[in-house]
């Protein structure tokens, strides 16, 4: 009996020890492997914020990416330029979309980026004036819209990607039908965007004018000059932002967003020709303080 006891226990002895082994064995294999796997797996270490957008807001928002991903020490990539060239990846990835119209925004939203943005987070932050780009030192004198229908004059325009209809919003402004045909007379080409257009005009120095926002000056400042089109004549359009439904960093790209309309922003934008609420202030004092300094 004693005996049988004795053989009972040494069994119980051997099968806790191979437990307590077992045990051991896979704790000591699973710690490593749990070290290996980073906290939030498939995630990069330092969040990546991926912005798409126009070509014409493109080096503010370049500039401001910079300044807020060195403010904040993450990463922010802008990809600018015609829709299609971009528009499939950032179905895939974006985080914030902006634009260059409202038009645009809403093209976005209804047909080009279907499901990626929603109506009601659009934010539009600044406005851009058109003008007149000519070439440096403004050969043929232009000095506002009514000078483009000078017999001879080349004209280039953009008929989309923001400036759908901008020529005839310009030219129409004052009820003149005379001036819209004389206009329509001048133009030599119709380019899909304004990227086209820079190539042609480049590639073609014949052309005399082209018809555009006051912004692509401010980027190419040795192509062109720029000639304000007149009070009369001028034309505004936005440049707005969006969160994108699809964003992994939702409160990183808010962030971003708030900042594209901070104090810190303004004077960026204003830089690239755009106008900011600090500098139409500016600009208004400035024109009242020369009306005081000239009256008697």
């Amino acid at each position: 009996m004693a005996n049988l006891l004795l053989a009972q226990g040494n069994t119980v002895q051997r099968k806790l020890r191979l437990i307590f082994g077992l045990g051991v064995l896979s704790l000591v294999v699973t710690i490593p492997m749990l070290a290996q796997v980073p906290p939030e797996a498939g995630k990069p270490e330092t969040p990546i914020l991926r912005i798409y957008g126009p070509g014409g807001p493109a080096p503010a928002m370049k500039e401001l990416a910079q300044a807020f991903s060195a403010k904040r020490k993450v990463a922010v990539e802008v990809t600018a330029g015609p829709t299609p060239v971009w528009k499939e990846k950032a179905l895939k990835d974006a985080d914030l979309i902006f634009s260059g119209s409202e038009y645009m925004m809403t093209d976005f939203i209804q047909k080009d980026l279907p499901g990626l943005l929603k109506p009601d987070a659009v934010h539009t932050l600044y406005l851009r004036p058109s003008a007149i780009l000519v070439r440096p030192g403004n050969p043929k004198g232009v000095r506002g819209v009514r000078d483009l229908v000078k017999p001879g004059l080349r004209v280039l325009v953009v008929q989309g990607a923001g400036q759908l209809g901008l020529w005839e919003d310009v030219v129409g402004r004052t009820g003149d039908v005379a001036l819209v045909r004389a206009f329509r007379k001048q133009i030599v080409l119709h380019a899909a965007n304004s990227a086209e257009a820079r190539k042609a005009w480049v590639a073609d120095p014949t052309i005399d004018a082209w018809l555009i926002w006051n912004i692509w000056q401010k980027a190419s400042p040795d192509l062109a000059d720029a000639v304000p089109t007149e009070p009369a004549f001028t034309v505004y359009r936005s440049c707005g932002a969006a969160v994108t439904t699809r964003t992994q960093e939702f409160a990183l790209a808010t962030e971003f967003l708030a900042f594209l309309e901070s104090a810190e922003a303004r004077p960026i934008f204003a830089k690239w020709g755009w106008m900011t609420g600090t500098s139409v202030i500016k600009s208004t004092q400035s024109a009242r303080r020369a009306v005081i300094r000239t009256k008697p």
